[in-house]
């Protein structure tokens, strides 16, 4: 399996403030990752970082360039969506059509006009006229209709409805996700992209906490709602993360097996956000 990133010992400052620290990660192609972190936990800088936007020690490459040296030809392959989208407000939605299939090699306007066609957005409508979502919508149509190696998503659903949300994450999967392509996806609404991930990058404070795949949480992580007369067992088993839930006692187990933790209580799948929490407490 190829190597779309590989980085190594990544640090990064801002002043006195450590944002990047000695990270160091893999990403696989053909994967949709999620890359997961409080607010300042360094993601944005990581991207920045991947996309050749900020300097930093240590060393990377991206698609096999280093994006500090070699980023004009490292953007023919990258397609980037920032948590905000900016475009000209005078600007109508035929116009950037055209522009973007006039600039870039890779745009593929039929995709563009058929994401388009799920939307209230006419060709003549402009910028200036449209809600914040209708922005967003235009932004991620012409985005995807790129045939990029790696497509990188920071919070790319911001503004939108929940209909538009799921929609999105639909055609993401349906039209443009294949073995070819890897997906990097930021986003604080977790519970929405679980479903698509293929796998997870946990990061707090410039450090990778955890990097798993969706495959493997199912393995090694485990949730039991433990009833009262149980808990003495189920602490010596040594959980992660509890917490008290309607008269019962969920404890998150790392590692453990199924058979020791049946006859404690019900067991269920950990959700992503949830033990995204379990992993962070306790960090500094």
């Amino acid at each position: 399996m190829n190597t779309v990133v590989s980085a190594n010992r990544l640090s990064k400052h801002y002043g006195k403030q450590q944002v990047l620290d000695q990270m160091s990660l893999n990403i696989p192609s053909g994967r949709i990752i999620g890359l997961i972190g409080p607010n300042g936990s360094g993601k944005t800088t990581t991207l920045k970082a991947i996309l050749g936007l900020t300097s930093f020690e240590g060393d990377m490459t991206v698609l096999g360039l280093d994006p500090r040296t070699q980023r004009d030809k490292l953007m023919r392959d990258i397609c980037f969506i920032a948590d905000v989208a900016i475009l000209p407000r005078w600007l109508k939605v035929k116009e950037a059509v055209d522009f973007v299939e006039g600039v870039h090699p890779k745009f593929n306007r039929a995709k563009a006009e058929r994401y388009l066609a799920k939307t209230k957005l006419s060709p003549d409508m402009k910028v200036k006229s449209m809600s914040k979502g209708m922005v967003v919508q235009l932004h991620l149509a012409l985005v995807m209709a790129i045939d990029a190696k790696l497509l990188i998503l920071d919070e790319p659903t911001l503004g939108l409805d929940i209909l538009y949300r799921k929609q999105f994450y639909q055609d993401l999967l349906e039209d443009y996700f294949d073995q070819h392509k890897t997906i990097i996806i930021t986003t604080h609404q977790v519970e929405e992209v679980e479903h698509v991930l293929s796998d997870l990058i946990f990061i707090r404070d410039g450090k990778i906490n955890l990097t798993i795949s969706m495959e493997d949480i199912e393995q090694r992580f485990i949730e039991v709602a433990v009833s009262p007369m149980h808990v003495e067992q189920a602490l010596a088993l040594k959980p992660i993360d509890q917490r008290n839930v309607f008269g019962k006692y969920l404890m998150l187990f790392d590692g453990v097996q199924r058979e020791l933790l049946a006859p404690l209580g019900d067991l269920r799948q950990p959700s992503v956000a949830d033990l995204f929490v379990a992993t962070m407490k306790g960090k500094k």
